[in-house]
């Protein structure tokens, strides 16, 4: 009796020193920051601070996101990229940072697959193709038609070259062949402005920008960019359903971590991640911004990533656009 005593203590006393040795080793000791690519109030830094508040509470100690904004999420994964693997640091990963920027720019300061691990999807939002009430054309047909009918003259604004914006553009005009007018601001706010004055008359802008005016009847909405309708726009037609079969733009979000951060993290942190996603108030937040596609395998991430990287380059080398000059 005093045997099966004496064994039962010392495997619990082996127990309760082995769990913080297994927290050690499968989640970073201490505070954890989110870096985000853009300014606090965007769509980006939304969805960090949602997954943020969750993770904070289930890991039990801090996580707080910091805004490292410009050159459209390149400088905030730079930093990250160079980050040691205690997991400390991770990354919203962004549309612009990990798929449009390595076609994009002929000096990347990071590659994505060194120097990146995937862990989660955390969702995808269709851009808006959006227009003033003034505007005569308000399906794509008509809208191709003027184009055609006004040959570089249509002004259609985005958040900058290269932004996810412009190159939704730019896939139009190459599936479509027609030339517009493309009119780079310093993000979406201006632009917005713009278009409801009439100084542009349309833009592909992103789903979180847009809604509120959309909402308001300031902008009228004419299709969304993701081949299947948004739960937030469920009569909204996509592209795809209007003569542009497979026509796929999304601005999308994830988390990443550094390229030397451990494996056995990478599989506790996708785990629990997903397990935030899945909580009905975070799912209900997601839909509030149009984020869709949300968890998942970091393989599968991973795969996304690479497609996107692909296509996104294709757009970039047959519609010729550069940042130079």
């Amino acid at each position: 009796m005093k045997r099966r005593t004496f064994l039962t203590a010392a495997v619990a006393a082996t127990t309760s020193l082995a769990a913080p040795m297994l927290r050690a080793q499968s989640l970073p000791a201490g505070p954890i920051r989110i870096i985000v690519g853009f300014p606090p109030g965007g769509g980006t830094d939304a969805l960090a601070r949602v997954v943020g508040q969750k993770l904070a509470v289930l890991w039990n100690t801090p996580v707080v996101v910091e805004n490292k904004a410009g050159a459209a999420g390149v400088i905030a994964a730079d930093y990250v990229a160079k980050q040691s693997g205690d997991g400390t640091v991770l990354l919203m990963a962004h549309v612009n940072s990990h798929a449009i920027a390595p076609g994009l720019q002929s000096k990347m300061p990071y590659s994505v697959e060194r120097d990146f691990v995937p862990l989660v999807m955390v969702g995808n939002t269709p851009n808006l193709l959006i227009c003033n009430e003034a505007q005569p054309a308000k399906n794509m047909k008509d809208l191709v038609e003027l184009c055609r009918r006004n040959p570089g003259r249509i002004g259609f604004g985005s958040a900058g070259i290269g932004s996810s914006q412009h190159l939704t553009l730019e896939m139009m005009k190459l599936r479509a062949n027609v030339d517009a007018l493309h009119v780079p601001y310093k993000g979406s706010g201006p632009l917005l402005v713009d278009l409801m004055g009439g100084q542009i008359q349309y833009s592909f802008d992103t789903m979180t920008a847009a809604t509120p005016h959309v909402k308001a009847g300031k902008v009228i909405a004419i299709a969304q960019t993701r081949t299947q309708r948004s739960k937030a726009y469920p009569n909204l037609p996509t592209m795809d359903e209007q003569g542009f079969p497979g026509f796929d733009s999304g601005t999308w979000y994830g988390l990443v971590g550094p390229g030397k951060l451990p494996a056995s993290m990478a599989r506790r942190m996708n785990e629990d991640i997903n397990k935030v996603l899945a909580m009905p108030d975070v799912m209900e937040r997601l839909d509030q911004y149009g984020a869709e596609d949300a968890g998942g395998s970091s393989e599968k991430f991973a795969e996304f990533m690479r497609v996107e990287q692909q296509k996104w380059a294709k757009v970039i080398k047959d519609a010729k656009v550069s940042t130079e000059g």
